[in-house]
């Protein structure tokens, strides 16, 4: 590029560099500095100095000190039956984002291999993705409450979202229900995308070569459709570690330790109840803390799967 055009292109990039700045990189700079801070106030900026407390607290390391208000389990436990907020996003993580994945994958394929009535079955699956969180998790309350549809159809009585008589099993299994079915619109979006990059090339020579649809599907489509595949992976974990919403929107619950599913955090969750007990002084140091080691955790998936990606991905 020429020397004299370089300030053009800063130009143009200015505005985004700028909101990046204050909106993403000064968050995580000062969320990483408040992380290792004793008694910090995040209205005032006070503190007692530094420390590793906040880190060992979190991870159940650490005694809590007096006046502190929250207890280390609700974020994590060595124990992962003990259903704390670590475990429950991990849980929700390895459970949804592969069934998601490959149920999103199938349907891509069934749709695009059907020619009538292609575009309604298009809309109709993206419908979901246009829709308000929170409708979609009341519509959800009412499917899986005592007497309503799902336990019409097979005969049930359960309690699946009762705050006094559900189970964490029957709760989790709605939750995870309920973010799989959110989440299909906009991986079946990009994986029509990607099919419709594909030269007819590809399977004309797969057809001359005698292969069948299912072969054909495995070893031309699949394939030249794995950055998608990755992509859509590789964002659906991220989104999984960060999942919130969908508990809002579907329970609608806080932490209270006199409830039998009580331990239905998450680690997003987790740190906004930190946020906003109002008690800056003992609890904001522990959410920065959280945050930054699910940065980390995310940060570390990532790499491990852009490193399974570099044997497993075709690009054309």
């Amino acid at each position: 590029m020429d020397k004299k055009n370089k300030w053009k292109a800063w130009l143009y990039l200015a505005p985004v560099l700028i909101l990046m700045a204050v909106f993403t990189f000064y968050p995580i700079i000062s969320t990483f500095i408040a992380s290792f801070l004793k008694d910090y106030n995040n209205v005032t900026g006070e503190n007692s100095g530094f420390t590793f407390y906040n880190y060992q607290y979190v991870l159940g390391l650490a005694e809590r000190y007096e006046g502190s208000g929250v207890f280390f389990k609700e974020f994590f436990s060595l124990n992962p039956a003990e259903h704390s907020a670590f475990w429950n996003t991990m849980f929700i993580t390895f459970v949804t984002v592969p069934i998601s994945v490959v149920l999103s994958l199938a349907i891509a394929i069934l749709i695009h291999s059907i020619k009538p009535l292609k575009k309604i079955f298009q809309t109709v699956f993206f419908m979901p993705y246009v829709t308000n969180v929170i409708a979609v998790g009341m519509v959800f309350s009412l499917l899986f409450s005592q007497f309503g549809v799902w336990n019409r159809i097979f005969g049930l009585s359960t309690a699946w979202l009762a705050d006094n008589s559900a189970t964490w099993g029957g709760v989790m299994f709605v939750l995870c229900l309920y973010i799989i079915w959110s989440a299909l619109p906009y991986k079946i979006l990009i994986f029509l995308s990607g099919f419709e990059g594909i030269d007819r090339q590809y399977y004309e020579a797969a057809k001359i070569d005698g292969a069948g649809r299912f072969k054909t599907t495995m070893k031309v489509t699949i394939p030249l459709i794995s950055p998608q595949i990755l992509y859509i992976t590789v964002t659906s974990f991220i989104g999984a570690f960060k999942e919130y919403s969908s508990v809002v929107g579907l329970i609608n619950r806080s932490y209270s330790s006199d409830q039998n599913v009580q331990d239905l955090y998450t680690v997003v969750y987790w740190i906004y109840d930190q946020m906003s007990k109002g008690d800056w002084n003992t609890t904001s140091q522990f959410a920065d803390a959280a945050a930054m080691i699910l940065l980390f955790v995310i940060l570390i998936f990532t790499l491990i799967e852009l490193w399974v990606s570099k044997k497993k991905v075709v690009y054309r």
